[in-house]
């Protein structure tokens, strides 16, 4: 798919719409992905992905074989990019086409431009057109004469090494456009030409020739500087590194991606200002996707914030082949808009948040059709049924996106209207707010817009949007990253650099299924400059790729805690976010790090533990402790029925654990958890002591530790494969019989602390309006914990660990919620009536 057709070749997996004319209006953006911007120098090399000169994918270095076919891969790169060259060469031919006509009427008595328009308007196009003509001329025939001694790298450098013109184009670019959109306001025979300019089709193709407007023309070389670097950094990577053409080019790509980096301030479209009719300049300062609550339910709309005004709209369908446009759902200019205080907004809607469970559900069902299309792929599966599944994950993911999102954003326009939006992540509702702030210190005019002028500013939103995805992992092409999958530890250690003593705790987002949600929050520090937490967190990834870290001083003030309990009142101190690179953070060991922000560093630790990897149950190697031990030696050490520990934690969580909102899904601080561990496995007598004051969720935390560090599951390895047959029967009745026959086959050990923590859970999930915590929740954090089998069961059948992990685990949630949902069973009445269970059926 070597396709580097003017308009075809994208990076993001956008597909152009294929019946446009050939690069119509919409045309004018850099796509923003990192491999197509104009900042693919600096920021490639920064993400590894591998713009850096070198040959990648071990061609060129595995023997004749790999050489064979990195060239032949070279020709393959050099005919699509000859392709497209020619299609160059006709668009600037196009462009220059009325030029000459236009000359000679400037000096008769009607000249429909001045020479100096006709300078400005086309200026460097001729010099352009020359150097590519000559670049083309010289390696057609190379291409079409194909051997592998065949040497071009010459031909790439030189014209890298002309670019110069292409910098005085782009200086010049702005102005050309402006004069030529004012020339054809003023004259209405320029504007005929420059509405419908002819471009020649390629040699073999059907269509002899397409329109295009001279705005798309006119932005054609700058896009091109693009492709020509991404060609060369395709051929690098297919050319051996011995090949007389392997330092040619890697120079040439050196100075394409310079003069990039150089222009890439110039020409970023989002600058590029909207002119609306009276004359201002309005430009796009950002754009992305939101949630709005509108009229009671939740609609996903596309923001753009410009200059003086914030515009919300909304994709229109449209049918094949026809322009996409935005359809306007209201405008609030920023002279008008204010962000309520939470007590003005307590007469807003409330918002309806959908349960954990179901969003877990779809999590779920999403990762089970990932592992599908994974599997589909693997089979060599049809293209159909891929799709077919892509599609249905696509539909879930945008449930997700749509109904996950709890965090109010409340813009208020001061003549009357408010709205809501609702966002997953603080981190982003703060970058609207200041990017609005900042916008409104500038001195602001209150206007309406005429329905011309809001047509205008609307039609323009999808030539300058910068982002053009909803954010799903569906719309990821296949060779993106996928991100990271398992278990992040991430250790905050201190921040300085504040100006005054301050009460402050810092939250940490991860990106998981496309959006950033918030996932581990340390304890606040009271009045200090130099906080140190020094808290550990583990948090679970699913396909991340960033980490975000916010530092917040906590709100006392009791008149600003509003009663809707989604609303973050505290004060964003800073904010910064890191790239998890999968290389840097794999390793055993911690990774030492600094965010810095607004003038606070926050330092903090993090190492990274493969799904696979954190599934593993490792038996203790000294018996005396109780973690990592058989439950068997433990009761029978301890002359109880159930271990020790689990009934102090038990107990503990009952006495001022039971309303704690989030209780064992909110991971406790990992060295207060280990601190634990390391007293009952001594069985220290200050247990009691520590237990009283240890923080809740370390507590929580400690008891799901011991379940999965036990050696084999709590209801075994022996019995998993029946537990996984007896909860997928259909008939209620023989699923009955069957999953009570198994709780009667655990060992009596196992059983009874089974039970025990059974009962205790359904005590907690009694206060879910309090706590947040259903049976289902629950299920979710303790099912994988009890049922997981150990590293010998399932080695079996360990496929992909995303794969494996998504059916099993689905499976596993539904077995304990099977028994949280099931009336009281008595160990006494299992154990005396093997048939007290069975039912007629």
């Amino acid at each position: 798919d070597f396709n580097y057709g003017a308009d075809e070749y994208d990076a993001e997996g956008n597909e152009e719409p294929k019946a446009l004319p050939e690069g119509s209006e919409t045309m004018p953006y850099i796509d923003e992905s990192p491999t197509m911007s104009p900042q693919l120098s600096a920021r490639g090399q920064e993400s590894g992905d591998g713009v850096s000169p070198t040959p990648t994918d071990g061609l060129g270095t595995g023997g004749e074989r790999d050489a064979g076919k990195g060239l032949e891969m070279r020709k393959l790169v050099l005919s699509g990019f000859l392709a497209s060259e020619e299609i160059y060469i006709n668009q600037l031919e196009a462009l220059l086409l009325p030029m000459k006509p236009l000359k000679a009427t400037a000096t008769t008595s009607q000249p429909v431009l001045t020479l100096q328009q006709i300078e400005t308007i086309f200026y460097k196009i001729q010099d352009i057109y020359e150097i590519h003509k000559e670049f083309y001329d010289s390696l057609c025939p190379k291409v079409q004469q194909w051997d592998s001694n065949v040497t071009m790298g010459h031909l790439f450098q030189k014209l890298a090494s002309q670019l110069g013109v292409y910098k005085a184009f782009v200086d010049n670019y702005k102005i050309a456009l402006e004069t030529a959109e004012k020339c054809s306001q003023s004259n209405y025979q320029f504007q005929k030409i420059s509405e419908e300019l002819k471009v020649k089709g390629p040699k073999d193709s059907k269509e002899s020739h397409t329109s295009v407007t001279m705005e798309a023309l006119l932005y054609k070389p700058i896009d091109r500087v693009t492709r020509s670097t991404l060609v060369l950094h395709d051929l690098l990577k297919h050319t051996p590194a011995d090949h007389p053409d392997y330092p040619l080019l890697q120079d040439a790509l050196r100075i394409s991606q310079n003069f990039l980096s150089s222009i890439n301030e110039d020409i970023d479209p989002r600058r590029t200002a909207v002119t609306t009719p009276k004359g201002e300049t309005r430009q796009l300062v950002k754009d992305g996707f939101l949630v709005e609550l509108s009229e009671g339910s939740r609609k996903l709309r596309h923001v753009f914030l410009f200059t003086d005004v914030l515009l919300c709209a909304k994709l229109k369908k449209t049918a094949v082949g026809k322009h996409q446009q935005y359809d306007c759902k209201w405008y609030v200019p920023l002279a008008d808009l204010v962000f309520p205080s939470p007590e003005e907004s307590e007469h807003c809607p409330q918002v309806h948040v959908i349960p954990d469970h179901e969003l877990e559900d779809m999590k779920m069902k999403i990762s089970a059709i990932k592992s599908e299309v994974q599997k589909e792929k693997a089979n060599k599966g049809q293209s159909r049924a891929i799709e077919r599944l892509k599609k249905k994950m696509f539909e879930n993911e945008f449930w997700l996106l749509l109904n996950s999102p709890a965090i109010p954003f409340r813009i208020h326009n001061r003549n009357g209207k408010s709205y809501l939006f609702l966002l997953s992540s603080d981190y982003e509702r703060s970058e609207w707010r200041e990017a609005i702030q900042k916008l409104q210190k500038k001195d602001l005019q209150a206007f309406v817009l005429s329905s011309v002028e809001l047509q205008v500013l609307t039609g323009s939103c999808f030539k300058l949007r910068t982002v053009h995805n909803i954010p799903v992992t569906s719309n990821k092409d296949d060779d993106e990253s996928p991100g990271l999958y398992g278990f992040l530890h991430v250790i905050v250690h201190s921040a300085k650099g504040f100006k005054q003593s301050a009460n402050l705790y810092c939250t940490l987002e991860v990106d998981s299924f496309g959006y950033f949600v918030s996932k581990a929050k340390t304890r606040v520090f009271r009045d200090t400059t130099e906080p140190q937490w020094n808290e550990e967190f583990e948090i679970e990834l699913e396909g991340s790729q960033s980490l975000r870290i916010l530092c917040y001083e906590k709100c006392y003030d009791k008149t600003k805690l509003n009663k809707d309990n989604n609303e973050i009142v505290d004060k964003i101190m800073g904010k910064g976010q890191i790239q998890l690179d999968p290389q840097a953070v794999q390793t055993k060991n911690w990774h030492m790090d600094v965010i810095e922000m607004n003038g606070i560093k926050v330092e903090f630790s993090m190492k990274f533990t493969s799904r696979d990897m954190s599934l593993k149950r490792t038996p203790s190697k000294k018996q005396t402790g109780v973690f990592g031990v058989k439950i068997s030696v433990v009761t029978k050490r301890e002359r109880s029925k159930v271990p020790y520990i689990v009934r102090q934690c038990i107990e503990e969580v009952e006495k001022r654990g039971i309303e704690e909102v989030g209780i064992y899904r909110i991971s406790g601080v990992a060295t207060d958890i280990q601190a634990l561990k390391a007293v009952f496995d001594a069985n220290n007598k200050d247990i009691l002591v520590m237990l009283s004051d240890m923080d809740i969720n370390a507590i929580a935390g400690t008891l799901k530790l011991y379940f999965r560090e036990l050696p084999e599951p709590l209801l075994t390895d022996r019995l998993y494969p029946a537990f996984m047959e007896g909860i997928a029967l259909s008939d209620p009745a023989a699923k009955e019989n069957c999953m009570m026959h198994l709780l009667r086959s655990l060992p009596d050990p196992n059983l009874i602390t089974f039970l025990f923590l059974l009962e205790h859970l359904k005590r907690v999930a009694e206060k879910e309006p309090i706590n947040k915590m259903s049976l289902h929740n629950l299920a979710t954090v303790f099912g994988p914990t009890l049922l997981r089998p150990s590293e010998g069961e399932s080695k079996g059948h360990l496929t992909l660990a995303s794969d494996i992990w998504s059916h099993d685990v689905m499976a596993q949630v539904q077995v304990l919620l099977y028994y949280l949902q099931h009336p009281p069973i008595s160990f006494t009445e299992l154990k005396r009536n093997t048939l007290y269970f069975s039912t007629d059926v």
